[in-house]
């Protein structure tokens, strides 16, 4: 699934080990989850982002609340505005706060099935996710018409802000609305094999898992508890 919010969803993953792994669980994991996701940023604001780890953020905060403990700001700021935090710090504190609004309304749009195990027990409020999504969003302002005079007419976003933290935060927001105000959102499941925390899109009624690897192993699971009795 190739959208910019099921992507940021997919950073917490199973670690292979009956654990959950965390793909922006650094600063630098998350930098280069970004390289990797680039063209999905760019998808959803109609242009290329400025790089985002090369500078701290004072606009990209969005209020949630204050349901999310990892997400209270209390970095200082010095006498010329910049944050005292290392700037690739700062991107994945915003993308691990919008990621966890961006899980909790995934676990709410698969209900009453239960979501994923990664998180189950510390989602975050669907209210306050649903707030900081589209406090998220609304900073890409509006769509305009953009025409060079070398290149068909395009649209992009015209965002309230030009900060890069804040822009990237705003584009998994209206990823996020796009994706749960979509078709696809009657498709999501969360797979319940046992060892596996991943939200994925059924493709057919009869889809039951991710991957062909979970339902073999909920196979050979459910073959060896019926012969062993469990």
């Amino acid at each position: 699934m190739s959208t910019l919010a099921f992507a940021l969803a997919a950073t917490i993953k199973h670690d292979g080990q009956g654990g959950v792994a965390d793909l922006l669980a650094t600063p630098a994991e998350t930098t280069a989850w970004l390289d990797q996701h680039h063209d999905l940023v760019t998808e959803v604001l109609g242009r290329p982002l400025e790089a985002v780890d090369d500078k701290g953020s004072d606009d990209a905060a969005v209020d949630d609340g204050g349901l999310d403990d990892a997400a209270e700001d209390d970095a200082g700021v010095d006498d010329e505005g910049v944050d005292a935090r290392d700037a690739q710090a700062v991107v994945r504190d915003e993308l691990v706060r919008v990621r966890r609004a961006v899980r909790a309304l995934f676990a709410r749009a698969v209900a009453p099935e239960p979501p994923s195990k990664a998180d189950a027990d510390r989602l975050m409020d669907a209210d306050a996710a649903l707030r900081l999504v589209n406090r998220a969003a609304d900073r890409l302002g509006t769509m305009q018409l953009d025409w060079p005079d070398d290149s068909p007419p395009v649209t992009r976003w015209a965002g309230r802000t030009e900060d890069p933290v804040a822009l990237l935060v705003a584009a998994v927001g209206r990823s996020t609305i796009d994706f749960l105000s979509g078709p696809d959102r009657v498709r999501l499941r969360a797979c319940p094999a046992a060892r596996c925390v991943k939200y994925f899109l059924q493709d057919d009624p009869r889809q039951l898992w991710c991957s062909p690897s979970c339902g073999n192993r909920e196979r050979v699971n459910r073959h060896y508890r019926k012969r062993h009795g469990l």
